[in-house]
């Protein structure tokens, strides 16, 4: 900067101090803003890390699936589940059935002695 140049700046300082113009309070205003800013920014960059690490999760939990259930359909997993629980439902009930029997038995034996 040349004298010159440094005595106009100087000389808009001392005119700014003395009353704020349009361009010192739009750089007050941007000062405020710029925490907002960073934290919004922190908030994004942490969104775009996140929606990276879940995409990876998916495609690793859709390969899993396919190898171990032959589809990663979820209309279909869904459908093998209900089908799976509704099994075990039916297996629960016959082997109670089962004890019922055997306990039958058992107290028909006990009757009899």
């Amino acid at each position: 900067m040349t004298g010159r140049q440094m005595e106009r700046s100087r000389k808009g300082q001392d005119a700014g101090s003395r009353e704020p113009g349009p361009d010192l309070e739009a750089l007050r205003r941007l000062e405020a803003l710029q925490p907002a800013y960073e934290r919004l920014r922190a908030d994004r960059i942490r969104a775009e890390s996140d929606v990276e690490r879940l995409t990876a999760e998916l495609a690793a939990a859709r390969a899993q699936a396919r190898e171990e259930l032959g589809t990663d359909d979820e209309a279909e997993i869904r459908r093998m589940i209900e089908e799976a629980r509704a099994e075990n439902a039916r297996r629960v009930e016959a082997f109670a059935q089962s004890l019922r029997a055997v306990q039958d038995r058992l107290d028909a034996l006990d009757a009899g002695r």
